[in-house]
């Protein structure tokens, strides 16, 4: 195999998780992070966030490198102490390797710290390398020093590279409002690194299909009240394209709610599969289930959709 050869097989396998999370848990487990992570899957994403804080080893290390290298995206939650732990700094090294080599998108996050501090490693992040290099002079092997040396450098040159990308600061983003940041980060951000994430097969050459739906679009988002429930119909010949229609537009608004289904050839499948296909389908794309809800009739089917909308 040759190094091109490499290069694609390596760029074309298929995706683990959408994002990978890096953060120090004791700074942000049970706050931003949990409720960003919460945010990224209820939109749908593959998300992975190391929720154990079991005794770290080479394995445990082996894993999580294996779902950088599997993930889309990286975002990187800087906190104060995140420069304090040996752990993360490992992990920023491997993010910043793939983003050069695999071409990974990463997203840094200044929770509670300014970049210029994370680039330059200064303040509370100078006290964390100088606890780092005091290890180093402790060492008496000389390879083992020199190992050591070399990886402070990475880490280095880690927070130096991601500082330096666009990222957010929580402050100046959000005015320190964290809930917001996060809705920014999930639909701005994710949304344009993956944007077919959920998206429908429209035409082979869907060309002017843009500007043909803009109308209904227009109707959708602004034709009544935020509490209104807007309906448009779609008549026409068979063959005219209406669903090519429908799944554009679906793919046009999708990524605004939090909660959708698209159900199609309602009326066909219902008739091969039962109605009760349906309702399950739509309750399972809602509950975002990844197997099938089940439903014992249509009665039933009724009364869960009902409770759920």
């Amino acid at each position: 195999m040759t190094a091109n050869q490499a290069s694609s097989s390596s760029s074309s396998k298929l995706w683990k998780y959408d994002v990978f999370l890096s953060f120090r848990g004791e700074d942000t487990r049970k706050g931003f992070t949990s409720h960003l992570y919460a945010a990224l899957k209820d939109r749908g994403y593959q998300a992975y966030i190391d929720e154990d804080d079991l005794k770290r080893g080479e394995q445990i290390k082996e894993e999580l490198f294996r779902a950088i290298e599997e993930a889309r995206i990286s975002i990187i939650v800087f906190s104060k102490r995140y420069a304090d732990s040996s752990w993360c700094l490992d992990e920023l090294v491997k993010i910043m390797e793939c983003r050069e080599k695999l071409g990974r998108e990463v997203l840094p996050i200044f929770y509670d710290v300014d970049p210029s501090l994370v680039r330059k490693q200064e303040g509370c992040l100078a006290e964390a390398f100088q606890k780092h290099e005091d290890g180093i002079r402790e060492e008496k092997d000389d390879k083992q020093r020199e190992a050591k040396e070399e990886r402070v450098k990475q880490w280095r040159e880690a927070l130096t590279q991601a500082a330096n990308l666009s990222g957010h600061h929580l402050q100046n983003s959000a005015n320190g409002h964290e809930a917001k940041l996060i809705k920014k980060i999930v639909d701005e951000n994710i949304r344009e690194w993956l944007p077919r994430i959920t998206q429908l097969d429209v035409a082979k050459h869907p060309i002017g299909i843009d500007y043909r739906i803009q109308d209904i679009i227009c109707h959708l988002i602004h034709g009544g009240s935020p509490d209104d429930v807007v309906i448009v119909g779609i008549w026409g010949m068979g063959g005219l394209g209406k669903t090519t229609a429908a799944n554009a537009i679906y793919n046009k608004i999708h990524h605004k709610f939090q909660f959708k289904s698209f159900l199609a050839d309602v009326r066909d499948t219902a008739r091969k599969f039962g109605l009760v296909y349906v309702q399950e389908k739509l309750v399972s794309d809602i509950l975002q289930e990844t197997t099938k809800f089940q439903i014992n009739s249509v009665n039933a089917g009724i009364s869960v959709i009902k409770q759920h909308l």
